[in-house]
């Protein structure tokens, strides 16, 4: 079967989901993941490995707009509000989480110490795409949701950091002590640093640009370029692009002349890849490790869901946040992805020694976060009382 009909038939059953998703009462989101879900290793077997070119592409493209979008709820002025309350709030969550899963992991199921370290630090990243369509999806607004996004963008480059560090300290205990360079703690900072460099220079790049564009075709053209040149460029350096890409889209809103105009002319045209994107995240899931993952998956997943409601909420207090926000924050920070996956294979690559056995954790939370973490959100803002039922 070739590659067109492979992908009709992605966009066909990703359709077919997302309206009886919305017969339940649940996001499209969850429509196209469970649409791509019959797609996949689970049932018709359509979307293979073989696939992978395809399915790196979309997600690329994918994640890059959607990084890009976060990126522009980083308005500076709103920002200057929230910026104390959204640190807090943050650092909270990601210390809650990776406490919380570290002691279940390895006082309860009584995991080796690398593996219960690793496993921790990587339940604290939060894929920001599942929430961001469930916002948009419902054009949901308040200060419940103007938080969301930038505790999710704070989240991701937090949860990198103590994944290096944590990368670093593993290393460490399975070499049986070996000296360890002070290069291997600072690489994760260097890399946060780099890419947000990166797309602050592009950024300001881009706004010259794109406020002389003289057409919405030039004007998305040009964003386009950027956005992918990003991603390219970051590739490249071994930066992260998800970063760069946010970083691109907070210059971008502060200091272009018309930002919304840019943000929403690039929103008018991203809606086929964001289908494809949860489409093919739903056919890469395959059902057969719920049997080989047992309790110890069912452990990780109800400390990173605790972990994470927990963590947030007590945030939420310190901060002094509205009612709102501590009672329903931690439920829309939950959905996991992109990164979490990609820091499962930097673990294959630099320690085999538990490489299996973590990302086979990783992959059943996904699963599990992939689904729900949309319906979490979209409960959580619906209880806020942020959905725009016009």
């Amino acid at each position: 079967m070739n590659i067109f009909i492979k992908l009709s038939f992605l966009i066909f059953f990703a359709l077919v989901g997302a309206r009886i998703a919305r017969r339940f009462g649940l996001p499209n989101v969850t429509g196209f993941l469970i649409g791509g879900l019959f797609l996949g290793p689970s049932f018709l077997n359509i979307i293979t490995p073989s696939d992978s070119g395809m399915i790196n592409f979309i997600n690329e493209v994918a994640l890059s707009a959607i990084a890009f979008n976060v990126g522009g709820e980083f308005l500076l002025k709103d920002f200057k509000k929230l910026g104390k309350e959204v640190f807090i709030i943050t650092v909270a969550e990601v210390i809650g989480v990776i406490a919380l899963v570290f002691v279940v992991m390895f006082f309860i199921f009584k995991q080796d110490f690398a593996f219960s370290l690793i496993a921790a630090s990587m339940s604290a990243a939060t894929a920001p795409a599942g929430t961001l369509m469930v916002i948009q999806q419902y054009r949901a607004k308040g200060p419940l949701t103007n938080i969301i996004l930038p505790v999710t963008a704070l989240d991701d480059a937090l949860g990198i950091m103590a994944f290096g560090l944590a990368l670093s300290i593993a290393k460490l205990v399975l070499a049986g002590g070996a000296t360890v360079s002070i290069m291997m703690f600072l690489t994760p900072v260097i890399e946060i640093i780099l890419s947000l460099g990166l797309g602050f220079v592009l950024g300001l790049i881009l706004a010259k640009f794109s406020a002389k564009a003289k057409t919405q075709e030039e004007s998305l053209s040009i964003i386009i370029l950027f956005v992918l040149l990003s991603t390219g460029l970051a590739h490249v350096l071994g930066l992260s692009p998800l970063l760069s890409g946010m970083m691109i889209g907070a210059v971008l809103i502060n200091v272009h002349p018309n930002p919304s105009r840019t943000f929403s002319t690039l929103n008018q045209y991203t809606p086929p890849f964001h289908l494809l994107f949860f489409a093919l995240a739903g056919a890469s899931l395959d059902l057969s490790i719920l049997a080989k993952i047992s309790l110890l998956g069912l452990g990780y997943v109800l400390a990173r869901f605790f972990g994470k409601v927990l963590g947030a909420t007590i945030g939420a207090y310190i901060a002094k946040s509205g009612p709102n926000i501590k009672k329903y924050l931690g439920l829309a920070l939950l959905p996991q992805g992109g990164i979490s996956i990609g820091l499962s294979m930097i673990v294959k690559q630099q320690l085999p020694q538990i490489s299996t056995g973590i990302v086979n954790l990783i992959l059943f939370s996904v699963l599990i976060f992939e689904i729900a973490g949309p319906i979490l959100a979209k409960y959580a803002i619906t209880k806020a009382g942020e959905i725009n039922v016009n």
